[in-house]
Parts: structure tokens; C-alpha cells; sequence
């Protein structure tokens, strides 16, 4: 399997070159005149950040298959609850609640690392929804973790990923 993730990651990669946003991504709409071109514009925006957090959500996949991470669930939603957990798998023995997070950079960009945007408020939210799975699929006694993957989506290269393994804890969170 491993050869399979790395080949499967490399294409990933390869079509990531120039970074992980879409064509429309780069369309600007000029100063919009009226309240309809600014929701237009709003739209398009808000478009544009959710196809790339799927093409980073794709990419962090492959890349920890490749660390040798065994997926059970992506994009889990609990019934009735909010919150959502991207990606959740065995690392090892260790079941990985993953949480991805992508920020596109461009040059003179200093707005921050991506993984600093996961608030104590998200990691809340993450354990309440890493707790509702943990009941709903009827897991057995396992050791858990909450990891981060950090994409740094630099316009026109390919995008640089960090693994933060056990990034937060659940107690540290309030819980």
C-alpha cells in the first residue's frame, strides 16, 4: 500500500506544482459598483477558498498516506451536532483526529501561519466531534491524538506541508 500512496501522492504533487488554487481562483472582479456585484464578488471568493481547502484536504490525505496513516473517515459530521473533523485515521496504533488547515501566500503575505488559525475554540469543537465519533462508531479503548497539517499554498510553487503531531490536547481545551 505504501508504494500505491506514494505513487498516487507524487501525481497529487505533480498537479499541485503551481499551487492548489483553481483557474477561477485568480479571476478578479474590479471594485464592484452595485450591492449585486459585491455579493458577486463575495461569492466568488467564498467559491474560490472552498475549492481550495478541498485540494488542500486532498493533498494533506496523500501526503499522510504516505507517512503511513490508515484513513477510516473524511469530512466526518456528527448527527445533530456541530462541527466537523477532517480526516480520521490510525497512525499506527494511535487513532489521528486531523484537522487541515491551508493558507494561500503570496509574496510580502504576513498574515500568519495557517496552523495558528485552529482558535481554542476550534479545538473544542473538534473534541466534542472527536468524542460524538468515537460514540456513534462504537470504538473500543484506543489511544487518540488531535495532530494539525499546516499547508503553505505559495502562488506559482508547490505547496509546503507540516505535520503537527499531537498539536493540542483535550484537557488543555476544557474538557
Amino acid at each position: 500500500m505504501p508504494i500505491f500512496s506514494r505513487i498516487i501522492f507524487g501525481l497529487v504533487r505533480w498537479v499541485a506544482r503551481k499551487g492548489l488554487r483553481g483557474e477561477r481562483a485568480d479571476v478578479r472582479v474590479d471594485e464592484p459598483e452595485e450591492i449585486g456585484d459585491a455579493n458577486e464578488f463575495e461569492n466568488q471568493l467564498r467559491e474560490a477558498a472552498r475549492e481550495e481547502g478541498v485540494r488542500g484536504e486532498t493533498y494533506a490525505y496523500w501526503y499522510l498516506r504516505c507517512e503511513g496513516y490508515v484513513f477510516i473517515a473524511r469530512n466526518f459530521l456528527p448527527r445533530a451536532a456541530k462541527g466537523e473533523i477532517d480526516l480520521i485515521g490510525y497512525d499506527g496504533e494511535t487513532l489521528a483526529f486531523v484537522e487541515v488547515r491551508t493558507r494561500t501566500v503570496r509574496e510580502g503575505d504576513l498574515s500568519g501561519l495557517p496552523e495558528l488559525s485552529v482558535t481554542t475554540d476550534k479545538q473544542r469543537v473538534v473534541v466534542r466531534t472527536a468524542l460524538r465519533f468515537l460514540s456513534e462508531r462504537h470504538v473500543k479503548e484506543c489511544p487518540c491524538r488531535f495532530d494539525v497539517v499546516a499547508i503553505d499554498n505559495r502562488v506559482g510553487e508547490t505547496p509546503e506541508v507540516r505535520l503537527h503531531k499531537d498539536a493540542f490536547s483535550p484537557q488543555l481545551t476544557g474538557w
